[in-house]
């Protein structure tokens, strides 16, 4: 049986044990979200030995090489001595600069870090509390035009990390970890197509940044931008404003118990569309079998998925 080894305790764990599950097992604590390779919660630095590593392309080949891994994505095939990520050494002080309700429900949260970040519309970063809790959100910010990094909060639920944030006052300090990149992204290649960007809840954060970026950039195709919600968008007005401005954007707000009906009656504008969705994995899964379904190239339709409580919005 192989041995695993942290801050000099050592235990044993049966041959292809998941390594997120044998250092919990443990009582480490080791933070974890989609267990899927995607949030980067469970950071672990392999300091001796090495994993079975299901998804080694989820890391980029710098932090592979210092060793860090997904634990969520390793089996322990042998003697592993392991460091877990500890954000007060290794994450990235952000002082709160904003904190106010968009709505009932959402929580916007802005910060500034201790250096510049360089960041694109699409990514994602994960946010550590002063209680070790971390929870990944894609950024609802534009680099070219906002000094601060901007979250949104989905708080309709309980949770170590949103109760918390719920106390927070400017001046505050989180903690960041890198910011990672997902499927969501815009293209300069892509300013003469029409783009179709499909969010629930605050799926809509990362959208509403990549929206602007691509007006920013000048694109010239149409842009759709549908925002599945219960009881009106949290950001109906600056949406509206936007599309004011910017006569290729079209904006509609679904409330959540249409939403089946509006995805059904969805069509592809032509086969040179571009798919953007985020949301719930129900919700997304159920967008992207559809847009499939009506003539889109699996390779157009671009996605990322949050774990959420419910199967929906």
């Amino acid at each position: 049986m192989p041995e695993i080894t942290h801050g000099g305790r050592t235990w044993r764990v049966a041959n292809g044990s998941n390594l997120l599950d044998a250092l919990n097992d443990a009582g480490l604590n080791v933070p974890f979200s989609c267990r899927a390779g995607s949030c980067h919660a469970c950071l672990v630095r392999c300091l001796q030995g090495e994993p079975q590593d299901a998804r080694p392309q989820a890391l980029d080949s710098a932090r592979r090489s210092e060793g860090w891994r997904l634990a969520c994505q390793c089996s322990v095939t042998g003697n592993l001595d392991v460091a877990t990520f500890d954000p007060a050494r290794e994450g990235l002080p952000a002082r709160v600069e904003g904190f106010d309700w968009l709505d009932d429900r959402v929580l916007r949260l802005r910060l500034i870090p201790e250096r510049p970040l360089r960041y694109y519309p699409g990514q994602h970063a994960l946010l550590w509390n002063n209680h070790g809790v971390a929870r990944p959100y894609s950024l609802a910010s534009v680099p070219w035009d906002e000094h601060w990094l901007e979250f949104h909060l989905d708080c309709r639920h309980s949770g170590a990390f949103c109760n918390s944030a719920r106390t927070l006052i400017v001046g505050d300090s989180l903690r960041l970890g890198q910011l990672h990149t997902g499927a969501l992204r815009y293209e300069p290649e892509w300013h003469m197509r029409p783009l179709l960007l499909l969010a629930a809840g605050t799926g809509l954060a990362p959208l509403w940044s990549l929206v602007r970026e691509a007006l920013q950039q000048g694109h010239q195709g149409p842009i759709r931008l549908l925002h599945f919600c219960r009881g009106g968008s949290y950001l109906r007005e600056p949406l509206e404003n936007l599309a004011e401005l910017n006569g290729n954007l079209s904006v509609e707000c679904v409330d959540w118990e249409q939403a089946g009906s509006r995805l059904q009656s969805l069509q592809a504008t032509s086969r040179q569309e571009i798919a953007l969705i985020c949301g719930g994995r129900a919700f997304v899964e159920d967008c992207a079998k559809r847009m499939f379904l009506a003539g889109l190239p699996r390779g157009q339709i671009l996605s990322d998925a949050f774990l959420t409580r419910q199967s929906g919005v």
